[in-house]
C-alpha cells in the first residue's frame, strides 16, 4: 500500500482522534455513547476513525476496554469506515499483543508510537516498529510526538521503515516542517498532521490529511479546510483555517489537554485520573468559541 499524493490515502483524508466514552462515574467504558460518538462523526465529515489513542486516554484504559471499544464502534459504523488502532506501549511484547488484539476486535490499522520512558536508541527504535509491523496482516502508522514519548523517530529512521510493506503511514507530532517534507518526498508514506494548527500547512506540501482532536466537537469545520484546498480555493481554505483557530487554541494550547478539553464540549462522560475535568471559566469559554464557531 503506497500514498504518492494521486490515491486515496490508505485510511482516508480526515480522521478523528475520538474520546473514550466512560460511564458517569469513570469506572468503565459506556459502549453506548462511543457508538452513537463514531456515529455522528461519520455524519459529520470524518473518512475515518483513530480510537484507543493520546486523546482517547488509552495510559488509562485496559487491554479488554480498548478491544472493547474497536468492536463497539466497528458494529455501529459498519465495515466501510476505516479504524485505526492505537496499541503503542513502552513494551515491545505488550504492544505485539495489543496490535493483535485490536487486529481481531476488526481494526483496520495500528497506530504506534516509539516506547517511551525508556528512551531507545534509534536502531532499537527500527526494531521495535518492524516487530509490531510483522506480528499481524495490519497497516501500520508510525506515530512522531516526541513531546510525549521523549523519542523521535528520525527522519532517516521513517526513510528506512517506509520499505516495510506493512508501514503505510505517519501521524506528525514533531514539529519539525523540513524533516516532515523530506519523508514526503522520498517516500511512498502517507503522512498526516496530528497537530491541529499543521493540517493545512502539511497537506499543501502533499501530506495525506489530518488526524484531529478538535474533529470530535467540529467534524465539518475542520474538514472543511481541505475540501477547499482541493477545490483550488487556497484563499477560502485559509479563510476556514482561521476561523477554527479560536477554538482550536483554546482546546489545544490553553494549558489542558485536548481529552479534557473536548470531553467538557462533549457529553462522553468524565476523563480518568491523573486527568481532572476543566473548570468553570475554562468551560465558559471553550463554550463561546464553539458557539461562535458554528454560528457563523
Amino acid at each position: 500500500m503506497t500514498y504518492d499524493g494521486t490515491t486515496p490515502p490508505p485510511f482516508g483524508r480526515a480522521l478523528c482522534a475520538m474520546v473514550t466514552p466512560f460511564t458517569p462515574d469513570g469506572a468503565a467504558l459506556d459502549p453506548d455513547r462511543a457508538a452513537k460518538l463514531a456515529v455522528d462523526l461519520v455524519s459529520g465529515g470524518c473518512d475515518g476513525l483513530v480510537l484507543n489513542g493520546t486523546t482517547g486516554e488509552s495510559p488509562t484504559t485496559s487491554d479488554a476496554e480498548k478491544s472493547k471499544l474497536v468492536r463497539a464502534v466497528r458494529e455501529a459504523v459498519g465495515p466501510s469506515v476505516p479504524l485505526v488502532a492505537g496499541v503503542g506501549t513502552a513494551d515491545t511484547a505488550h504492544t505485539v499483543e495489543l496490535a493483535r488484539q485490536a487486529e481481531a476486535a476488526g481494526a483496520d490499522g495500528l497506530l504506534v508510537v516509539p516506547p517511551y520512558y525508556s528512551r531507545p536508541p534509534q536502531a532499537a527504535v527500527e526494531a521495535h516498529f518492524r516487530r509490531v509491523a510483522d506480528a499481524t496482516d495490519l497497516p501500520v502508522a508510525l506515530y512522531d510526538i516526541p513531546g510525549r514519548t521523549g523519542t523521535r523517530i528520525e527522519p532517516d529512521t521513517m526513510l528506512r521503515l517506509a520499505e516495510h510493506p506493512r508501514i503505510v503511514a505517519v501521524k506528525d507530532c514533531a514539529y519539525d516542517l523540513l524533516g516532515t517534507t523530506k519523508v514526503i518526498s522520498r517516500t511512498a508514506l502517507a503522512v498526516y498532521s496530528g497537530c491541529e494548527e499543521l493540517n493545512l500547512p502539511l497537506y499543501a506540501v502533499g501530506g495525506a490529511g489530518f488526524v484531529s482532536t478538535v474533529a470530535n466537537v467540529a467534524p465539518g469545520a475542520v474538514r472543511a479546510v481541505l475540501d477547499a484546498f482541493d477545490a483550488g480555493d487556497t484563499a477560502e481554505a485559509a479563510r476556514l483555517n482561521r476561523r477554527l483557530l479560536p477554538l482550536t487554541e483554546l482546546m489545544m494550547a490553553s494549558g489542558l489537554p485536548g481529552t479534557v478539553t473536548v470531553k467538557a464540549l462533549l457529553d462522553a462522560g468524565p476523563v480518568r485520573e491523573p486527568l481532572q475535568p476543566a473548570g468553570r471559566g475554562a468551560v465558559d469559554g471553550l463554550r463561546r468559541a464553539y458557539a461562535e464557531l458554528v454560528s457563523r
